[in-house]
């Protein structure tokens, strides 16, 4: 089982002597986990409590089918 990390981060935009610039603040990491059966899981731990601290991605199923996925 491979365990690659990401930071996760969100982009903020301020004028610095008259120009704009982007720094990036950091939110969480985001973990790739490869199980067993060779499928990517994508799990998202936040630094800051929201309504969850934790977001789990999985590849859309090649029938289309999303389940429980609403958008």
């Amino acid at each position: 089982m491979s365990n690659k990390m990401f930071t996760l981060t969100v982009p903020v935009t301020f004028k610095k002597d008259g120009k704009d610039q982007t720094s990036f603040r950091r939110v969480g990491a985001v973990f790739e986990n490869t199980r067993e059966n060779g499928e990517t899981v994508l799990s998202i731990k936040l630094d800051f409590p929201v309504a969850v601290t934790e977001l789990v991605a999985f590849p859309p199923k090649a029938d289309g089918e999303d389940g429980q996925v609403t958008e």
